[in-house]
């Protein structure tokens, strides 16, 4: 059956499922940070410089995971990843991540997160930065994605598409046909059009060209905009929505994808200096600041207790913040190697938090390996939905590591990594294997390789025993060749499958 006559059917069904289901469903919130790394958090790294106390004690008052990954290391296969329950990697999108004017990721009548949940009458709301592409009215009818392939930075060939792109008109096939009754937000603030984006309109029109001086990829913006003032719109319009909200008895689900600590790099003037890690660990102080916001408004609204938080992050910290790392003596890695968009630890093990008074168990770690592609089911186990076959292919129920029950053996098999340059490693227990010779992604510094005495090898691969080497320097690739052998196995069993968990009964 079709993806799209399989979302007719379900839409059909709905109405007699209701009637089968656990009647308490939780309101769900899920806060994701751009590019806040493992080590940025005080609560995961002790020798962060900088403060994180509203994230802090969302982990005193939850669940901390210790060993969580996203499906990639960068950010639009991620979010694909977590809304969809997917990897990312079994799309078109192969390498990079969507450009300016790329259609949408989301295939058409895939089921989402916010679609599952509307079934039960959900209401479902996405405030932030979307991503995930969109379908652009052109002057001519044309699209970019005739002459430029999806996640194709061609940036000549785009900016003339541009000038093609009509932003007075609606722009199809964003969030809300992809199971969000509303959104606000930007595409990215790092891409035009530079202004806020409502539902499927532009809140005001993009007239002036961006200054050079911005941050950012050629395009038009709204006049007197400011990258400082996106993230404090977005976190307003975040409270407003739980406020308002909370005074009605339908449950509702928050998607809020933050636009920080993503580059540029755009604390508002109350934070600067509120870090010890420069102008880099002052957006991180303003992002959990904005943590610290919507929480608040969580608390006030009389409905903590029926609320179930989760805070992560799209993937490891942006490779520029090794500098930080040198200047300051900030590790936004922590402990691990590797940053944004690499197959080591750092690009995509990222902080887990999961909230959730009367349900979720304050002030406890979590060593359970999970992947952002487990949510979709561990919220449909919460609220009592029946997965399809055809959709949440890669999504484990991690349900009982949120609630701290227990569980006989490891929740996943496995779980795949993947990397921008499209090159793969699959974690097994305590075992990752790389499928790559060390060029997954951007070279590391030779200065940080050096300190940690990273010497270069011919290996065709990499294989590290995380519990005795979590910092990846030993490679035990030509020592242990059968688990090469096994892990390489079972890898390639999931890349040449259309799924990775095992059919559901």
């Amino acid at each position: 059956m079709s993806l799209t006559r399989r979302s007719l059917l379900f839409s059909s069904l709905a109405a007699p499922l209701l009637a089968q289901r656990p009647a308490n469903r939780p309101n769900i919130i899920v806060i994701l940070a751009d590019d806040l790394g493992y080590g940025d958090v005080a609560c995961y790294n002790p020798d962060s410089k900088i403060p994180t106390p509203n994230i802090d004690r969302l982990a005193k008052e939850g669940t901390r995971f210790l060993d969580a990954h996203t499906p990639c290391g960068v950010c639009s296969p991620t979010r694909y990843g977590l809304l969809t329950g997917r990897y990312p990697w079994r799309t078109e999108l192969k390498t990079q991540v969507l450009w300016p004017w790329d259609r949408p990721l989301i295939e058409k009548g895939r089921l989402t997160l916010p679609s599952m949940l509307k079934t039960f009458g959900y209401s479902t709301a996405a405030i932030g930065k979307w991503h995930l592409g969109w379908d652009w009215a052109t002057t001519d009818g044309s699209k970019v994605n005739s002459t430029v392939k999806i996640g194709d930075p061609q940036r000549e060939l785009r900016n003339e598409f541009a000038k093609k792109v009509r932003l007075d008109q609606p722009i199809a096939e964003g969030p809300t046909t992809r199971g969000f009754d509303t959104y606000f937000g930007v595409d990215l603030p790092n891409f035009p059009p530079y202004t806020f984006i409502e539902n499927d309109r532009l809140t005001a029109p993009a007239t002036e060209p961006k200054p050079d001086a911005m941050f950012g990829w050629p395009g038009l913006m709204k006049p007197g905009w400011r990258l400082e003032g996106v993230l404090p719109e977005l976190t307003r319009r975040a409270v407003s929505y739980v406020t308002e909200k909370a005074k009605t008895n339908q449950p509702f689900f928050l998607y809020f994808p933050m636009s920080s600590p993503h580059t540029p790099i755009a604390p508002d003037d109350e934070f600067l200096g509120k870090s010890k890690a420069g102008k880099y660990g002052d957006f991180v102080f303003q992002t959990d600041w904005s943590v610290g916001q919507l929480m608040d408004a969580v608390r006030k609204s009389g409905q903590a207790n029926n609320t179930i938080v989760l805070f992560t992050s799209d993937n490891g910290p942006e490779n520029l913040t090794y500098p930080v790392l040198q200047e300051f003596n900030h590790s936004s890695q922590g402990p691990l190697r590797g940053a944004k968009r690499m197959l080591w630890e750092g690009g995509h093990r990222v902080p887990y938090i999961v909230w959730g008074p009367g349900r979720v168990p304050a002030g406890r770690t979590e060593s359970e390996i999970v992947c952002h592609t487990d949510v979709i089911a561990a919220v449909a186990a919460i609220t009592g939905y029946k997965l399809p076959q055809d959709s949440a292919e890669d999504a484990y129920d991690i349900s009982a590591a949120w609630f701290g029950r227990k569980r006989g053996k490891p929740i996943r098999e496995a779980t795949v990594h993947h990397s921008i340059n499209n090159e793969y490693a699959l974690r097994q227990g305590d075992w990752v294997f790389i499928d790559s010779n060390g060029t997954h992604g951007p070279a590391e510094p030779a200065w940080w390789r050096d300190r940690k005495g990273i010497k270069k090898h011919n290996d065709p691969g990499e294989l590290f025993h995380l519990q005795e080497d979590l910092g990846e320097l030993k490679n035990l690739y030509t020592a242990y060749p059968d688990k090469v052998k096994q892990m390489k196995t079972l890898l390639e069993k999931y890349k040449t499958e259309s799924r990775s968990v095992p059919p559901r009964k």
